[in-house]
């Protein structure tokens, strides 16, 4: 009998020192084979030694399957075997089976079992192309070899080739549609993500059930791969395994996502480490990217290739000029070696792209000829008047932009003809809300902006649409898209050097310098537009004023509109919201208004508004002068930072509560909260009308943290006659579909909570996401005095949590400041929060660094 533990304990030291010989930074990357299959092989031997013990003999067979059967084995991959059965009765004691397979877990091997006979066998493969796929790749380790040899002939036999490949194509697509058809994902499964090593085994799959050969060098023999692809098929699979395996050994579990958790440790085992300019994580994971683009590439070429074998397109060519065929909705070039002979062919083939109708994408002989050209793809390329002419004209289609331009990201193409943005392909961004590596954000935003010109997406953005419907030159949007991001990652201000950039292409790409200054202006100045609606008062003349100064004419100010919106909705599905679109909204009116002649005049601007509420009103039938009352105790401020649909919401629901002129104020009046639906969008609009009292603020925030509402805008108003009027967009992810049913507990729940007034209750510890573990915001306060040095601009920035402006609000409480402006800014999972504030306090500054510092204990808490 042998004796199980000192087996296992073999396996186990001979294992972790193969794990050991992963784990080394100076091993090159093609080695990392050797390793797998020396893990399959000490697997084997295991294998081996306990079936000798019991006994088998010949009388059956024990054969690999899955990727084990391949002769590789991930770290903690499961070890996947078939016992084969002769047909008939079993020649084995099915209780020795089950003991075998036991004595297999007790010797430390992840096992994963089926026992079948040959039959049975083919049945499943008949009716489950998983099983198929597992049995294609089995190799015997040990037992009957004429049982597997029969096995073997039955199943290829079985194998319907172009059926097979039909289903294996099928199931990669949803693959990839799980994993959102990018290999561009934050956190990329290197294993089922597309251009992951699923990409590269379904190629081998789909030869192998063929008969075209089951090794890479066998498909460069049959002609579906040339040499140099096979060389960078090897090249990427060696990394991608790699990068598997030490996402095993380091993570020390079966884990094939590169998860923020464990990038950096990964990273360092390739021996990355961080700079100023680049973490190690953003290195690696930029190494990834692109071995997952050149996979997703190569995947292509050589799925088309073999469909071309399995099933001849009966389809005829049908010429689009001399160098170019229309065949099967793909374009053809006529020769392979055109791009090498005529390189300006190479930017024609996309130009044909959008304008040929019925084309859908680019044939495989195309796709090669595009790989195998990309040497010539040079700064003489590059500087050719031609490919400028090319790329111009492309930008001037009336279709297929956004998605020519992808296109060219695909193959190379872009990064090439465009050398800035081959710096940013692949590139990270560990901001917390960007959720899109550089270049795909660039053509997302690209692919907004092109939006706004086509009639069938009128409907998601009315007021951009109609803005656009009214733009002259659609492609200065599309430029200033392209290179607003373009110098992320190199150091200094990317704006700043992207406009520098951009100066240079609209010199070679000789554009009028009219619109080439509009376009610098645009990278240069992209971010300011966003900062000023989401940061500052919008209810101040002076910040409407100096924005409309920045921007100088109506153009300008439309132009930096249309690329602020788009930009913001590339940056994540989660960054954008109807608040954030309604604060771009009324800047972009303000801003016009000024613009037009009309610098702002607070009267005039205060009259218009009270016209306008008191029209809203009569439609509610108010008695005439019911809200006077109220508004006697308001001034120029309230009137300036409030728009007409809230004048008139507050003056309906708060008129009949406002005490007599002249009648003191009770302390202990009970406070009248309201709430509605919110009228730019989703969450709710909360009022709260009640006496003023130092910590009103905090209590409030106090309740939206402790009830899970996260405050979006607060704008905080104190009224002649003692009382805070203040009111709030708040939102929830706490049943957020039902936010009409909330309203009543808000308004209940609200009141109750300041009128009992009892100790302020604990900022929740909600949950930080593992993106916020792996990559913080470094906290920053800073507070700055206005112009008037009336009262102070508070800014903090932060990773987000749950209570972290309830905790702001406690200092603020704390060294009894009032705050007269809130705006929370919330990007993905970072917060960029200014408050408008003031109070005896901020005048020493010993108090002022007591403040900061209480500021930061509380954001880094």
């Amino acid at each position: 009998m042998m004796d199980i533990p000192s087996l296992r304990d073999a396996y186990r030291t001979h294992k972790l020192a193969l794990f050991d010989q992963l784990r080394s930074a100076r091993a090159p990357t093609r080695s990392v084979h050797t390793v797998l299959r020396q893990l399959a092989a000490l697997a084997d031997e295991t294998l081996t030694a306990l079936w000798t013990d019991a006994d088998f003999g010949n009388q059956l067979a024990l054969v690999a399957v899955g990727g084990f059967g391949r002769g590789e084995l991930f770290p903690y991959s499961d070890v996947d075997v078939l016992l084969l059965l002769p047909e008939g009765e079993p020649p084995i004691d099915p209780t020795r089976i089950e003991a075998f397979i036991g004595h297999c877990w007790d010797a430390g091997l992840e096992i994963g079992s089926s026992v079948r006979t040959v039959s049975e066998c083919l049945a499943e493969a008949a009716k489950d192309v998983t099983v198929q796929t597992s049995l294609l790749e089995s190799r015997l380790i040990v037992g009957d070899k004429k049982l597997y040899a029969g096995f073997r002939k039955r199943f290829l036999a079985a194998i319907d080739p172009l059926a097979f490949f039909t289903a294996k194509t099928q199931e990669m697509r949803h693959r990839h549609q799980k994993y959102e058809n990018t290999p561009y994902a934050l956190e990329p499964n290197c294993k089922e993500s597309p251009g992951g090593l699923r990409d590269l085994q379904i190629i081998l799959w789909a030869a192998k059930a063929a008969g075209f050969g089951g090794r890479w060098d066998d498909l460069a023999r049959n002609g579906l791969a040339t040499t140099f692809e096979v060389q960078q098929i090897k090249r990427n699979e060696a990394l991608l395994s790699l990068i598997r395996a030490r996402l095993h050994v380091t993570a020390n579990r079966r884990e094939d996502r590169l998860v923020f958790d464990l990038q950096t440790a990964v990273a360092a085992t390739f021996g990355y480490v961080g700079e100023s300019q680049r973490k190690a994580s953003e290195a690696l994971m930029r190494r990834y990217y692109w071995a997952a683009k050149a996979v997703s590439q190569l995947n292509q070429i050589l799925l088309l290739n073999i469909a071309d074998r399995l099933q001849p397109q009966a389809d005829q060519p049908t010429p689009i000029n001399e160098r170019f065929f229309e065949k099967g909705g793909m374009i053809e070039v006529a020769s392979d070696d055109l791009y090498l002979r005529e390189p300006h062919a190479i930017l024609e083939t996309f130009l044909l792209y959008q304008k040929t109708i019925g084309v859908t994408g680019l044939s495989a002989r195309t796709l090669r000829a595009l790989y195998n050209a990309r040497h010539v793809m040079d700064s003489k390329f590059r500087n050719d008047p031609e490919n400028h002419k090319t790329f111009m004209r492309m930008l001037l289609q009336p279709r297929g932009i956004t998605h020519a331009l992808r296109l060219m990201n695909q193959t190379s193409v872009l990064g090439r003809y465009l050398r800035v943005f081959r710096s940013i392909v692949g590139q990270m961004q560990h901001d917390l809300f960007h959720v899109y590596t550089v270049d795909q954000h660039i053509l997302m935003v690209l692919r907004n902006v092109r939006r706004f010109f086509i009639a069938e997406h009128a409907h998601e953005y009315p007021f951009c649409s109609q803005l656009a419907a009214g733009w002259d030159k659609p492609w200065v949007l599309y430029i200033a898209a392209l290179f607003h991001d373009i110098a992320k990652g190199r150091g200094g201000d990317h704006s700043t050097l992207g406009a520098r950039d951009v100066r240079r292409f609209c010199r070679q790409h000789e554009i009028a310098r009219e619109d080439a200054k509009l376009i610098e202006f645009l990278v240069a100045e992209h971010l300011v537009m966003s900062q000023v609606a989401q940061k500052q008062d919008l209810g101040d003349p002076e910040v409407i004023g100096a924005f409309a100064k920045r921007v100088g004419n109506e153009r300008y100010l439309t132009a930096l509109y249309l690329l602020t919106v788009a930009d913001i909705r590339g940056t994540s599905p989660r960054v954008w919201n109807a608040w954030k679109g309604k604060l771009l909204e009324d800047l972009y009116r303000f801003t016009l208004r000024a613009l037009g002649g009309r610098m702002p005049d607070p009267g005039a601007e205060v009259e218009a508004r009270k016209r306008d509420a008191i029209a809203q009103l009569a439609l509610h039938a108010e008695p005439l002068d019911a809200h006077k009352g109220l508004w006697d105790t308001l001034d120029v401020s309230y009137f300036m930072r409030h728009d007409p649909s809230e004048i008139a919401w507050h003056a309906r629901q708060l008129s009949y509560h406002v005490p007599p002129a002249g009648v003191p104020v009770d302390l202990h009046r009970p406070p009248i909260v309201r709430a509605r639906i919110s009228p730019v969008g989703e969450g709710l609009q909360v009022a709260v009308y009640t006496p003023d009292q130092p910590d009103l603020f905090v209590r409030i925030c106090g309740y939206f943290d402790q009830a899970s509402f996260s405050i979006l805008d607060a704008k905080v108003y104190t009224t002649s006659n003692g009382f805070a009027l203040d009111t709030f967009q708040v939102i929830t992810t706490f049943i957020p579909e039902h936010y009409r049913d909330l309203i009543n507990m808000v308004e209940a729940g609200l009141a109750k909570a300041l009128r009992e007034a009892g100790p302020l209750p604990t900022p929740s510890k909600g949950r930080v996401s593992r993106r916020v573990r792996s990559f913080p915001i470094k906290p920053r306060v800073s507070l700055l005095p206005d112009e008037k040095a009336q009262r102070w601009l508070l800014s903090i920035s932060a990773s987000d949590r749950a209570g972290l402006l309830y905790s702001v609000a406690r200092v603020l409480a704390r060294h009894h400041l009032n705050l007269q402006l809130a705006k929370v800014t919330t990007l993905g999972e970072r917060v960029e929060d200014t408050f408008l504030i003031s109070g005896p306090e901020l005048q020493g500054q010993r108090a002022q660094a007591a403040i900061e510092t209480e500021l930061l204990d509380a954001l880094a808490a």
